[in-house]
């Protein structure tokens, strides 16, 4: 027997109430191990927060998405 026909095996074992586990477990180890390099743009993005956090200055928003959103297309 195979190790994935002894997974199905074993899944088929489990209780229902259980079930939400191993799945949630399965979604995790179905992710591919090439995970994608941020490129340019998004590694200065994280840069320019993690400076904004340790210097204590940047704009912070407080308030909905939507209003969030209505700024953002207000400035356009």
């Amino acid at each position: 027997m195979s190790t994935r026909e002894l997974a199905k095996s074993l899944i088929d074992q489990v209780p229902e109430n259980k079930l939400l586990y191993i799945i949630a477990y399965l979604q995790g180890a179905a992710l591919p191990d090439d995970v994608e390099t941020p490129n340019a743009k998004t590694l200065a993005a994280i840069e320019e927060v993690e400076n904004m956090i340790e210097t204590g200055k940047g704009e912070h928003f407080e308030g909905s998405t939507a209003a969030l959103f209505a700024q953002l297309a207000a400035e356009g």
